[in-house]
């Protein structure tokens, strides 16, 4: 197996803009130049809103995208051009809220709670801790680390480390959590992915018999069920919790791609499309989301690890 690694930073000579523009916390690593980055098929740039994004790039002509502000994938194109991932044409990037679209992270909670919707770690700057090329396929990982932004809601000493490989027709996802605290702690978590839809014609197998905790009507009441539908569509206001879910999903997102999710420990799944609550873009996209809903409990030194992997035919 043909394999390079390397640490490594911003190099302000490659990128004299992030100089003038940026600080990188926790990115004091070897620095690559623009020709070493290029082989490894790993660069950072420049993205909306000037914010520092990493673009991975294949032998095999696909490209990613992720933003190193909330650990963010925001575009993942086959070698056709075509983008899997959607963004929400209402998301802003300046560090204000969270980008709205791409792969978010929800971390230490899902959902509503005792800290902000979605916890921490999609409001947080990520950094790069590493590279490589195998055969041709790029890989980054990014890691965040509590500060004291994050200990004001949730006062845990943790590590997190998100390793995202990108080859030809798949795109995947590797998140570690450790408890770097002399204490346990619990979380909950997921990947709020938006995939690029024609809703109207958007589908998912592989649910049926889930239990189901249903959004709909009452977010705040959800009402327990079994799935029964061997397809499960988007006729209107979708939010809805599967437990139990199973190691691999199918997406068909209605316009013409059929795209295979799956995982190994994300227990279980969301599937959500705000419908008339967001007019603007609710027909263009699906969210199938990977979950933990239920609390991971970790020791001191103990880590939780899941992983997620999107391909297509």
């Amino acid at each position: 197996m043909a394999m390079t690694s390397m640490a490594f930073s911003v190099n302000t000579v490659a990128f004299p803009n992030l100089r003038r523009s940026h600080r990188f916390p926790g990115m004091a690593f070897a620095s690559v130049n623009s020709k070493e980055s290029a082989s490894l098929g790993v660069r950072v740039t420049e993205g909306e809103g000037n914010l520092p994004k990493v673009v991975l790039t294949s032998s095999g002509g696909s490209e990613a995208e992720i933003y190193l502000y909330g650990g963010c994938i925001t575009s993942w194109k086959v070698a056709n051009g075509k983008d899997l991932l959607f963004v929400r044409p209402d998301a802003v990037f300046n560090k204000k809220k969270p980008i709205s679209g791409g792969v978010p992270h929800c971390f230490p909670q899902f959902g509503p709670g005792a800290m902000q919707q979605h916890g921490f770690a999609r409001n947080m700057d990520w950094s790069v801790v590493e590279s490589e090329n195998v055969e041709g396929n790029p890989v980054v990982t990014l890691e965040l680390k509590d500060e004291p932004y994050s200990r004001a809601m949730w006062d845990f000493s943790f590590h997190a480390l998100f390793k995202v490989t990108l080859n030809t027709k798949s795109l995947s996802t590797e998140l570690k959590v450790k408890n770097t605290d002399n204490k346990a702690f619990s979380f909950n978590t997921a990947l709020h992915t938006y995939f690029r839809a024609s809703v109207s014609g958007a589908s998912v197998k592989g649910l049926k018999g889930c239990k189901t905790l249903n959004k709909d009507p009452d977010p705040k009441n959800p009402l327990e069920g079994v799935e029964e539908r061997d397809v499960v569509t988007f006729p209107g206001f979708v939010d809805c919790i599967y437990l139990g879910a199973p190691n691999e999903l199918q997406l068909d997102n209605g316009l013409g791609d059929l795209i295979s999710i799956k995982n190994t420990n994300w227990s279980d799944a969301v599937l959500w499309n705000p419908h008339l609550q967001m007019e603007a873009c609710y027909k263009d996209f699906v969210c199938v989301e990977n979950a933990k809903i239920g609390n991971v409990e970790l020791e001191p030194e103990q880590t939780w690890t899941a992983v997620q992997h999107l391909s297509i035919a």
